[in-house]
């Protein structure tokens, strides 16, 4: 048993199929096909397209594809090429993942801090809400805010109200 692409080129010729007759068929590439037949997979595009054209060669000649994506994986990982380049994946991978994470948590905070203020919000008017009315209902509101001034700023809000809600009404 000889090198991955000698075996391949043999199977080829004992079929009596040409390289054109392959490419016709698959479409693929006559240099990436030679490339395969020669061992020289630094010419080949790279990643999973490698299998692709491996599954394709296999496939136009009537050969296991599985069997020849196998048997090229343990050829590109001996040819000392696949460890540079999955580790580059792996890589990739993880700071995506990390990126998503990261952007997940910063979304998380965002909404934390927005439900933090809408919270200081809404206990401030309940809050103003209450004093108010414990303060009407004891008498002392009016000496806190005269009632000069309450009516100056109440007025035009109730006004405006009372157009908005004639309007839907």
């Amino acid at each position: 048993m000889g090198s991955f692409g000698e075996d391949l080129r043999t199977e080829r010729l004992s079929r009596g199929v040409a390289l054109e007759d392959i490419t016709a068929v698959t479409k693929i590439s006559q240099r990436h096909l030679l490339a395969l037949e020669q061992d020289r997979f630094r010419l080949l595009p790279g990643g999973i397209l490698n299998k692709g054209i491996v599954r394709g060669y296999a496939g136009a000649l009537g050969l296991d594809e599985r069997d020849w994506t196998d048997r090229f994986l343990r050829a590109y990982r001996a040819s000392g090429q696949a460890t540079d380049e999955e580790q580059g994946w792996t890589a990739f991978a993880t700071n995506v993942g990390k990126a998503r994470m990261q952007q997940h948590d910063a979304a998380e905070l965002r909404l934390r801090w927005v439900g933090a203020v809408v919270l200081l919000v809404a206990v401030a008017v309940l809050g103003f809400v209450a004093l108010r009315y414990y303060g009407m209902r004891a008498h002392w509101w009016p000496t806190v805010l005269p009632f000069h001034a309450f009516s100056v700023i109440v007025h035009p809000i109730r006004a405006g109200l009372a157009r908005v809600l004639g309007l839907l009404g």
